[in-house]
């Protein structure tokens, strides 16, 4: 995935950010993202064959990576399995028709 697969891409690319500050000298903006952030910046290792995965399915859906592999820990930290996340969906899709 290339940095133009953005559409919001073209909108921002020839601004020009040297001398932007981060949020965190902002003090209006850092207390502005701890209220509604709700996510935390970490570094992680994973197989590169994992995140090829994952970065093929947000390239064919129009999403990004890290929101899919954030959705996909989020299930398995709530206990949810692929065969029960594929009985709910198929439930669901039965309770519709």
């Amino acid at each position: 995935m290339n940095a133009n697969s953005d559409p919001e891409y073209a909108r921002y690319a020839d601004l020009d950010f040297d001398d932007a500050k981060p949020v965190s000298e902002i003090p209006a903006l850092a207390r502005l993202q701890a209220e509604q952030g709700g996510k935390s910046r970490i570094t992680i290792r994973v197989d590169n064959a994992t995140l090829s995965v994952f970065k093929a399915h947000a390239e064919m859906t129009g999403g990004n990576y890290q929101t899919l592999m954030n959705e996909a820990l989020r299930q398995v930290a709530l206990g949810y399995t692929l065969a029960e996340v594929v009985r709910e969906t198929i439930r669901a899709e039965l309770r519709e028709k």
